[in-house]
């Protein structure tokens, strides 16, 4: 007994069939690309909280070592309290 499907004998599935879809004739490229803004750039060339911070913590140091840096106990404790206040 020979069984014979219905209106399936155009496609053969055997053979890899040729797709002529456009989407597989072009060739896609995608690179990464980043930009950064022209307000970024200004910010890390006027970077000077970094220089800033740099020459305090240098002052603490010294002020330190030199025995001349006194502790606030006041202003110690008024800090102490807004933090847990939070």
């Amino acid at each position: 007994m020979k069984i014979n499907p219905i209106g399936l004998q155009a496609i053969n599935s055997y053979k890899k069939q040729a797709r002529t879809d456009k989407a597989t004739n072009v060739q896609k490229s995608f690179a990464d690309h980043i930009e950064i803004s022209s307000k970024a750039k200004e910010m890390q060339a006027t970077n000077t909280y970094a220089a800033e911070r740099a020459d305090r913590i240098k002052q603490l140091k010294a002020d330190i070592d030199s025995g001349t840096y006194k502790v606030d106990a006041k202003q110690v404790a008024q800090d102490m309290l807004k933090y847990y206040r939070r």
